[in-house]
C-alpha cells in the first residue's frame, strides 16, 4: 500500500510521546465518564438523604396536631385510660360524639361566630386602610411624608402589652371597652404599621411610566389606584389578609382584656372551659382542633396569591 492510500493519522505526525497519549484517550474518556456517574450517584443519595430527612421533620412537627386529631374523635371515657396511640391498636374507639356534644355546646359554637365577627373585620379594615396609606406614602407628596414614615417604622417595635392599659382606660371613657368593636379597632391599629411598610414598599416598586401614561390618559388619583395599583399588588394585599387574619384569629391576650366576657372569641371561650371544668378534654380536643382548621383553609384557600406576594416581594 503506498503512503497516499494508507489511513490519515490523527494524531498529525505529532511526536512520539503525544501519539502515545493520544492511544490512551479512550481509557481517560472512559476513566472521567466513571468519575461522572459516581459523582450524579451520590449526589442523588445526597438529594434522596435530604428528602428524608425533611419528610421525618415535617411529620414529627405534624405530631401534635395528629394527636390533638385523635384524642378529638376518643371518648372521655378512653382518653382517661391513655393516650391518643391507643388508636394505633384499637381504631374502633374512635368516635364522633364528642364533635356533637361540641356543637351541642352554645358557649363554643357562639364562640366561633364572634370570632368571625372580630377577624373579618378588622382583616378588611388594615387591608382598606394600609392598601391607602401605602399609595400615599409611594406615589404621593405630601408635606412631612419621610418623617410620618419614619414614625409608622418605628410604631412596628411598639409590643401590644405597651397599650393594655391606657387604651382599656381610653375604650372605658367612650363606651368600647368589653365590645366587639373595641377589639377590632384594637387590632386594627396594631396591624396598620405592618400594613402600611409592607404596601408601601411593594407599591414603590411599580414603573413610574406606568402610572404617568395612566395620568396622561387622563386617570385620577382614585381611578389610578383601583384601576393600576390595586391588581398590580393583589398578591402583597393577598398576603397582608392572610398574616392579619391568622393574628387575629389565634389572638387571646388582646380578647381577654377587651372583649365582652358574655360573648368571648373561641380562644377565650376555650381558656374559659380549662377553668370552669378542668380536665374537660373531650370538649377542649375538638374545639381546639376545629379552631385550628379554619386558619388552615383560610391559608390553603389562598396559598398561590400567598406564594405569588412572597417571590413578587423577593424578586423586586
Amino acid at each position: 500500500m503506498s503512503r497516499s492510500d494508507a489511513p490519515p493519522d490523527p494524531t498529525g505526525g505529532a511526536p512520539a510521546a503525544a501519539k502515545a497519549s493520544y492511544a490512551k484517550a479512550p481509557y481517560a474518556t472512559t476513566s472521567y465518564a466513571r468519575a461522572s456517574y459516581a459523582r450524579l450517584a451520590s449526589a442523588k443519595l445526597a438529594a434522596g438523604a435530604v428528602r428524608v430527612f425533611l419528610v421525618a421533620a415535617a411529620l414529627f412537627w405534624l405530631l401534635p396536631t395528629l394527636g390533638l386529631l385523635l384524642s378529638s374523635f376518643l371518648s372521655p371515657t378512653d382518653l382517661n385510660k391513655g393516650g391518643w396511640w391507643q388508636v394505633l391498636t384499637a381504631p374502633s374507639r374512635l368516635t364522633a360524639g364528642n364533635y356533637e356534644r361540641l356543637l351541642a355546646n352554645d358557649t363554643i359554637t357562639g364562640s366561633l361566630l364572634n370570632t368571625f365577627a372580630i377577624a373579618v373585620p378588622a382583616t378588611l379594615l388594615v387591608l382598606v386602610l394600609g392598601s391607602f396609606a401605602g399609595y400615599a406614602f409611594a406615589w404621593l407628596e405630601f408635606p412631612g411624608r419621610d418623617w410620618l414614615f419614619l414614625v409608622v417604622v418605628g410604631l412596628l417595635v411598639v409590643p401590644v402589652q405597651v397599650a393594655l392599659i391606657p387604651v382599656s382606660e381610653l375604650f372605658g371613657t367612650i363606651g368600647l371597652f368589653e365590645t366587639t368593636a373595641g377589639v377590632v379597632l384594637f387590632h386594627t391599629a396594631f396591624g396598620l404599621p405592618f400594613a402600611v411598610f409592607l404596601l408601601r414598599n411593594f407599591f414603590a416598586q411599580i414603573p413610574r411610566e406606568l402610572l404617568e401614561a395612566a395620568r396622561l390618559d387622563g386617570a385620577g388619583e382614585l381611578r389610578l389606584f383601583a384601576r393600576v395599583v390595586l391588581p398590580l399588588g393583589g398578591p402583597a394585599i393577598a398576603s397582608l389578609g392572610i398574616f392579619q387574619f391568622l393574628w387575629v384569629w389565634n389572638d387571646m391576650l388582646v380578647a381577654l382584656v377587651f372583649a365582652d366576657s358574655a360573648s368571648p372569641p373561641v380562644t377565650v371561650a376555650l381558656q374559659q372551659q380549662v377553668r370552669q371544668f378542668g380536665n374537660n378534654i373531650d370538649v377542649l380536643a375538638p374545639g381546639a382542633f376545629l379552631s385550628m382548621v379554619i386558619p388552615l383553609v383560610v391559608f390553603f384557600a389562598f396559598q398561590r396569591q400567598f406564594v405569588s406576594g412572597v417571590m413578587a416581594g423577593a424578586i423586586k
